[in-house]
């Protein structure tokens, strides 16, 4: 039985997943950068039925999103501050965790073909943009549920503010 175990810096708060993820998605959106302090944020997203908190209570932070209009709460430790979740209101029955938090996060399929790349039109100069990986200029889906249409890469590249992203 596949399980993927994570937590947060101390150790008060920590969760499993009872399943591999549904996908990967690599975040470049404003909001993922603050979030993380980083250029973009790694999230496997788990059905949520198949995620749960092992021990601690996780304490929370509402953000509207700009795109959505749609709530995401952050799921941090009231400890330490690590964050470790993200619940949406758009997606009810999803679960995403920041991929830093988890145990192993080598064993989540982060190089595979459940990844892909969303916001690249944010994406920080120099961060390179994979090929072989779907890649969206903006969200994957439109706020009506319907997929965008990615863009595929040949060759990896580094995003820019001209295009590229």
């Amino acid at each position: 039985m596949t399980r993927h175990e994570g937590g947060c810096l101390c150790g008060e708060v920590r969760f499993a997943a009872s399943a591999d993820p549904l996908r990967v998605t690599v975040c470049h959106c404003r909001f993922c950068q603050r979030n993380t302090g980083t250029a973009y944020m790694v999230e496997p997203v788990f059905a949520k039925s198949e995620f749960q908190i092992t021990s601690g209570t996780p304490k929370t932070y509402d953000v509207v999103s700009e795109g959505s209009g749609k709530r995401v709460t952050i799921h941090f430790c009231g400890t330490c501050g690590a964050r470790v979740l993200l619940t949406f209101e758009r997606f009810p029955d999803a679960v995403g965790a920041f991929g830093g938090s988890f145990d192993d996060p080598n064993k989540l399929g982060l190089a595979s073909d459940i990844v892909r790349h969303v916001f690249t039109a944010s994406a920080l100069e120099g961060t390179v943009l994979p090929a072989g990986v779907p890649l969206f200029h903006e969200h994957a889906f439109r706020l009506d549920g319907s997929l965008n249409e990615p863009r595929i890469l040949t060759e990896p590249t580094t995003g820019d503010r001209r295009g590229l992203g």
